[in-house]
């Protein structure tokens, strides 16, 4: 059974911007599968839709054997985990470990499952509870914010991590611990980044939003080897090809 099927989705904001035309795919689970595209091109209005954030206008969005409908909001967010960009908007508490347990205690868990489903959210990213857990957020470096806004998601034992820009203000070694982290979770993922060099390395299958349609749903290696198609639509090849290309414009016997 796929995790996530996408039919005939459109939608269009009041101010009659179409942010979303017609956009059909499915991602089986535990895959991670990359969203591309360039500002305003839909990556957000689509993922907004996995888990009822944006009401859907037109088409179907399924996630396992639930259609994401109202009626079925409450189980749906219990299956989709959304990472904002930003970990400001998702710790709000004073301490690292109520922002985590705030959601499991939501859905009713009290100690001792509680406490266990924190602790063991916090070792997944490589957090020290004892440590971390009564500090406030705001006394966090950003990596360590990113990687307390993943833990929160993963406290809620979610089938299906939605990311928004994740690599976003990191260091390189913040970002080099996000992208173990991310490859070390056997979760259905999908990853909506400007962060190409993180596409490459994380996702082997990637999907490309243009002006709110879907032109491009398939593995990630020869995408990226297509800087006509990616200009095109607005995008750059990865940093990591872009030296390669100079490397080789700067050979003696270059063209």
């Amino acid at each position: 059974m796929s995790a996530i099927i996408c039919k005939n989705l459109s939608y269009t904001y009041p101010d009659g911007t179409q942010a979303l035309r017609n956009i059909n795919f499915q991602i089986e689970a535990q895959e991670k599968v990359a969203l591309i595209g360039a500002n305003g091109s839909g990556k957000s209005t689509l993922q907004f839709h996995l888990n009822g954030l944006i009401a859907q206008q037109s088409g179907e969005i399924w996630i396992g054997s639930q259609p994401v409908l109202p009626q079925s909001l409450k189980a749906i967010r219990t299956q989709v985990g959304f990472v904002f960009q930003n970990p400001d908007d998702q710790l709000f508490l004073t301490t690292v470990w109520d922002d985590i347990a705030f959601g499991p205690k939501n859905l009713g868990l009290k100690d001792p499952v509680l406490s266990q489903r924190v602790e063991q959210a916090l070792l997944t990213v490589q957090l020290e509870p004892s440590v971390y857990g009564p500090r406030h957020p705001d006394c966090l470096s950003g990596g360590e914010k990113k990687r307390v806004a993943i833990a929160g998601v993963l406290a809620m034992e979610p089938a299906i991590l939605v990311l928004d820009e994740p690599s976003a203000q990191l260091d390189p070694a913040a970002r080099r611990r996000l992208i173990h982290l991310l490859h070390s979770l056997p979760l259905t993922q999908l990853i909506a980044t400007h962060d190409l060099d993180l596409v490459l390395e994380l996702c082997d299958r990637t999907l490309v939003l243009s002006e709110g349609h879907l032109v491009y749903d398939g593995p990630t290696y020869p995408l990226m080897l297509d800087p006509a198609f990616l200009q095109a639509h607005r995008l750059e090849s990865p940093l990591s090809f872009q030296r390669a290309y100079c490397h080789l414009s700067d050979r003696p016997d270059s063209p």
